[in-house]
């Protein structure tokens, strides 16, 4: 079930200030680059004044060798500062290729580490694909947003700027007219832009949408094509990528009315910048060289406030696009470490469980006043019907998820109050489905301990009876297993898991239904394994297969969230228990398949 989060407000300085945090290191050349297109863009600017200068020199009354000189070093000046603009932006631009992959580099890790140190509830209730779409279109983001200052705001700033200052000083009228125009129109374009950002939200919102069950569907495939679904996806998809069409062709249009009205304000104001120039000109009041001038600014000005139209369309574009992502890097954290937390020190490996309540969300109460202590090396089997809470127990010792009452301790310690890194460090776990990374078998084996040497990866794999199947494999060890590993048996993933846990050598181990819906050799070679892996360790195993767990120290009965019975395998056989008919209800000891699925729903849930 998919909860709809509420994320805290951002605003534009928000989004900023994130950019900030990857662009940082690269503070200084950033400075300096934009230095440099700033000076490139008033170079270009003071070209016209040249050709000003040159225009009145070709009318004024000079003799032809001293107008030949004047023109000359005319010019020599333009060719200078076309010079020194293409050199000041060449250069600027090696700053920005420099700048731009590293600082949206930085923002996909700095994204990454945040959003991986959530808590497993925020996972639960957004799509992997769209969490993967936020993180590339804010890294994006950043790119255009850079190009866009160099390229665009700078420019035309610079202009804006020059053609009012230089003709404020030979016709104040053409001035006033030139500062008119720009009022006009950057006061529209930002009326406009702030009503239409709420289009270019919903926009990035419908393509995150997408995108997100798009990769939903992928990876459920195999169940699209068990099921003969094939038909309703496409309908489902359908409906969606409709929707996104509709906002973006909403969009879209809009942005077609705005660009007509833009192109109308351009055209008044060139009609009637050209119309006064005329007119002074004819009155003695300007020299062609100034004619010239104002009409070189105006066709310069007029095409990039054509090209501004999109260029604030960009900008509320970037904003709309690394808003999602900033939303989710100001959530606060749902698990966090204690201020002065301290890293867990195991010994014995003994855990105790006192007044343990859970409540998942307002109304749900999961667990209620469980009281359970495990001596350090001790096997326990946890077993009930589904929705008991056995999942949620593994999950709160591993503080997947906070504790709404009680605490838990492990030899003495408040796992509350030591860092996660040091208590996860201090569990192995070997899950029911173990998910692979799509990297060869020896670096999915070491993941257990990254500073493993391969000779000890390779005794991991042959501990959990896995080393003969990878070495019939034509690459062995550097074999790669597929998207989650998919290209290996779901026996063969149980035994990788395993030989994880084995290398990571934890003092305290948890089994999730390690040996559930496999096929008999496979469950036989994986018990071998876990036999060994147990051995030394405080275990804790929640099996649906109770004859996989009858040689345990304790087994705990668990219904409705409490701790109903606990005892060893003969004994709660030799009574009328929970766990006697929960025996009975099985052949060799396997809870029917109602039961599991029932008890995999817990786990998606929880």
């Amino acid at each position: 079930m998919r909860v709809k989060m509420q994320y805290p407000p951002v605003g534009v300085l928000d989004v900023l200030r994130a950019m900030w945090q990857g662009l940082r290191p690269d503070g200084w050349l950033a400075v300096v680059t934009l230095f440099l297109f700033l000076v490139a863009s008033i170079a270009e600017v003071f070209v016209p004044l040249l050709y000003k200068h040159f225009f009145d020199t070709l009318t004024a009354p000079l003799e032809k060798s001293i107008a030949v000189v004047t023109l000359l070093s005319i010019i020599t000046g333009v060719l200078a500062l076309r010079a020194l603009r293409w050199a000041a932006r060449n250069i600027g631009l090696l700053g920005l290729q420099k700048i731009e992959p590293d600082t949206m580099a930085r923002l996909r890790q700095m994204s990454f580490e945040y959003l991986a140190q959530h808590s497993l509830g925020f996972f639960s209730n957004n799509f992997s694909g769209s969490l993967i779409q936020r993180v590339s279109r804010f890294a994006r983001s950043f790119e255009r947003l850079a190009d866009t200052i160099a390229f665009n705001f700078i420019p035309l700033g610079v202009t804006i700027l020059g053609a009012v200052i230089v003709t404020w000083r030979d016709t104040p009228l053409l001035s006033l007219i030139i500062m008119g125009w720009i009022t006009v129109f950057f006061t529209f374009n930002y009326v406009f832009a702030v009503w239409r950002v709420k289009y270019n939200i919903r926009m990035a919102e419908a393509d995150s949408k997408t995108t997100g069950m798009l990769a939903d569907l992928f990876a459920n495939q195999s169940s699209i094509t068990l099921f003969a679904s094939l038909k309703n996806e496409v309908k489902r998809f359908t409906a969606v990528t409709n929707a996104q069409a509709k906002i973006t062709r909403t969009t879209w249009n809009i942005n077609s009315s705005f660009d007509a009205v833009q192109a109308a304000i351009i055209f008044i104001a060139e009609f009637l910048i050209f119309y006064f120039s005329i007119k002074l000109w004819q009155e003695g009041s300007i020299t062609v060289g100034t004619f010239v001038l104002v009409q070189v600014y105006i066709i310069a000005l007029a095409g990039q406030l054509w090209d501004f139209g999109r260029i604030i369309r960009t900008v509320f574009e970037v904003f709309a696009d690394s808003k999602e992502m900033v939303e989710m890097l100001k959530l606060p954290h749902e698990i966090k470490d204690v201020a002065d937390a301290e890293e867990l020190s195991v010994l014995s490996g003994e855990i105790v469980f006192e007044n343990l309540t859970f409540n998942f969300g307002e109304n749900r109460k999961v667990l209620e006043d469980v009281d359970l202590s495990i001596s350090g090396g001790q096997k326990i089997g946890l077993v009930g019907p589904s929705g008991a809470g056995k999942t949620t127990i593994l999950r709160l010792l591993f503080r997947l998820y906070n504790i709404t009452e009680g605490r838990i301790l492990i030899d003495g310690q408040d796992i509350q109050k030591v860092t996660q890194e040091s208590l996860r460090r201090a569990i192995a776990v070997v899950p029911q489905e173990p998910v692979l990374f799509h990297r060869t078998l020896m670096e999915n084996i070491r993941y257990g301990r990254l500073d493993a040497t391969d000779a000890e990866v390779k005794e991991a794999a042959r501990l959990a009876n896995c080393a003969q199947f990878i070495d019939g494999l034509p690459a062995g060890y550097d074999t790669y297993v597929g998207e989650r590993g998919v290209k290996i048996s779901g026996g063969e993933r149980q035994r990788i898991a395993i030989a994880r846990a084995i290398l990571k050598d934890a003092p305290i181990l948890i089994l999730d239904e390690a040996t559930s819906s496999l096929d008999s050799h496979s469950e036989v070679l994986i018990q071998e394994a876990l036999d060994r892996l147990m051995e030394g360790k405080t275990t804790i195993a929640v099996a649906h297969r109770l004859s996989t767990i009858r040689q345990m120290d304790r087994i705990l009965v668990l219904e409705d969230g409490h701790i109903k019975e606990d005892g060893t395998h003969d004994s709660l056989l030799a009574k009328p228990s929970l766990y006697r008919d929960l025996w009975n209800l099985q052949a060799g000891g396997f809870i029917t398949e109602d039961d599991a699925v029932s008890e995999d729903k817990e786990s998606e849930v929880l």
